[in-house]
This record gives C-alpha cells, sequence and structure tokens, in this order.
C-alpha cells in the first residue's frame, strides 16, 4: 500500500495569527481546506484569485455571523503550501478583494517565491 506525501506547509507574515483569531467555523472550514491542499487536492469552494496570472493562487471565502472571511494560498510551488493571507473582508462594497489586501497578497507571494527559490538552492534543485 504506497502513501501519497503531504506537501509541506509555510505560513506568510501573519497568515497563521490572523486564522488563529477567527470564529473555530472558518477556522475548521479553512483547515480543512489547506489540508486537502497539502494532500493535493482542492477544497470545493476554493476559487483561483483573480489577478495573479494562474490557477496557483487560490482563495476560500466563508460567511459566519455577518461577517465574511478569506483564506489565501498557493500551490505554485512544487511540493509546497504557502499561506499567504487570512482575512476577515471589512468593505462592504461588492465582492472584490480590497485593494490593501491584494497588495498584501502580491508582497507575500514574493515573499513566499523568494523562500521557495532559496530553499531550491539549499537542497542543489534550482533551474
Amino acid at each position: 500500500m504506497s502513501t501519497q506525501t503531504r506537501k509541506p506547509l509555510k505560513w506568510v507574515g501573519s497568515a497563521k495569527r490572523d486564522l488563529d483569531a477567527m470564529p473555530e467555523d472558518v477556522k475548521d472550514l479553512f483547515g480543512h481546506a489547506i489540508d486537502l491542499a497539502q494532500a493535493g487536492g482542492k477544497h470545493p469552494d476554493a476559487k483561483v484569485l483573480t489577478g495573479f496570472g494562474s490557477a496557483g493562487v487560490l482563495e476560500v471565502v466563508e460567511d459566519d455571523r455577518g461577517s465574511t472571511y478569506r483564506a489565501v494560498y498557493t500551490v505554485k510551488f512544487a511540493g509546497w503550501v504557502y499561506v499567504l493571507h487570512c482575512f476577515q473582508k471589512k468593505s462592504k462594497s461588492g465582492i472584490k478583494t480590497p485593494i490593501e489586501d491584494m497588495g498584501l497578497i502580491h508582497a507575500r507571494l514574493k515573499a513566499a517565491k523568494q523562500d521557495f527559490e532559496s530553499w531550491q538552492e539549499q537542497q542543489g534543485t534550482r533551474r
């Protein structure tokens, strides 16, 4: 019987602390989505976050007690899952991700890329 290798998980910036501060039901859903990503799957509620040029950046949205919460993660770096941002959406105007949060996600994606490339160099696998 073969066992599938789980992808290691890295939290970028304050993403872990921000997730820990969310309501339990939200943490459970986001935790399950991240767990599925580590196992190579995709949660049914995970959607591609537009503005990143590929399907490698995903977002899960959950409503709880009148508030909307989001978790953004990437699987675009082979063998790794990076959680980029977990936040409560404050804007009441539409469903669009606020520009401040998009900027933070872009910055954290860049940091994740640098971390991944550094790891590749240490492993001697960077091309």
